[in-house]
């Protein structure tokens, strides 16, 4: 059985006063560019946090909070996590090691060696790092910091959906209805729907070739997934974790499929209308709005986590130019 949900308002508020000396407070867009035939929307970007992508979040709550041996700390990444966890662990002064799988785009694997951590690519999937970074914890002792899994990371993810509603306040600008949130391993959409707890409608999306959230709902417990998908490098966990599901279960209404050509439209349509560069999984919620996989209610206000920056920009221009 799942465990019971134990991430709430109250560990997301004590998680962001830990974190904020150390995190961006990121922008709202609201759009001025709405997709034809719906009302501006809300758009949090996260891809302007430190290393790319909402993940430091999750590491510096770690790290803030679970004191490090001399080994340093240890995680399994698709590229985000482990540039947020080598940023984090730089600035803290603490050593780091990376399992990042093969699949890993060279521009993350390049951003982690740059923040000082020691990078071990090796294994075909996310998953194949992680039973690697798993045995050099059991061997060496290091604090392992998990990318979704724990409560500690979840409420550190959870910080977005704090700011989110805290910055429309400040804004004078209404509250969202609806938020759109991409989903790997499930942290992020886990500690947003923890914040908002029934409050705002949660709607996960997943690419079809990696549906590890819409899968566990469906089973009633996480199950593993194959996983095929343009956004595999940060949206191809092969299963979500059991706290994450047991969230999403209470919180999160529903999961909606993007295919990975809405995918690559969404990261055409973000940096064309709005001048903002995103990897594929950064563009996964938009892509949802964008290509109908999500139609909003008349008047229903929907706000959209612009997640990832950690593109190849080479990659971007031949996809922007298709």
């Amino acid at each position: 059985m799942p465990p019971e949900p134990n991430v709430r308002q109250a560990d997301i508020r004590a998680a962001y006063a830990v974190i904020a000396p150390h995190v961006r407070r990121t922008p709202l867009i609201e759009n001025a560019s709405p997709i034809a035939g719906l009302p501006p929307i809300s758009l949090k970007l996260e891809c302007l946090q430190h290393a790319g992508s909402f993940k430091p979040r999750g590491a510096f709550h770690n790290l803030l909070t679970r004191a490090a041996p001399p080994t340093g700390c240890a995680t399994a990444s698709g590229g985000n996590h482990g540039a947020a966890v080598a940023y984090a662990a730089g600035r803290l002064g603490i050593r780091a090691r990376v399992f990042v799988p093969e699949i890993a785009a060279p521009p993350k694997i390049a951003k982690i060696k740059a923040y000082g951590a020691e990078v071990v690519v090796k294994g075909a999937a996310y998953a194949d790092a992680q039973t690697l970074c798993d045995a050099y914890v059991a061997e060496s002792g290091a604090l392992a910091i998990h990318p979704y899994a724990t409560a500690t990371t979840v409420a550190g993810q959870g910080t977005v959906g704090l700011e989110w509603e805290e910055d429309l306040m400040r804004l004078g600008l209404p509250p969202i209805d609806t938020a759109l949130v991409a989903v790997g391993g499930g942290g992020l959409v886990a500690g947003i729907a923890a914040w908002f707890d029934g409050r705002v409608k949660v709607v996960g999306v997943e690419p079809e070739g990696s549906r590890a959230l819409d899968a566990a709902l469906a089973a009633g417990e996480p199950v593993d997934v194959p996983v095929h998908s343009v956004a595999a490098d940060s949206l191809g966990a092969r299963s979500v974790g059991a706290l994450n599901l047991a969230i999403a279960q209470r919180a999160v209404d529903h999961v909606a499929l993007v295919g990975d050509a809405a995918i690559g439209e969404a990261q055409r349509r973000l940096w064309r209308e709005l001048q903002i560069a995103v990897e594929p999984g950064g563009a996964a919620a938009y892509a949802a709005l964008a290509s109908g996989a999500y139609r909003p209610a008349a008047g229903e206000r929907v706000g959209v986590v612009v997640c990832g920056a950690n593109v190849e920009l080479g990659a971007l221009a031949q996809r922007v130019a298709g």
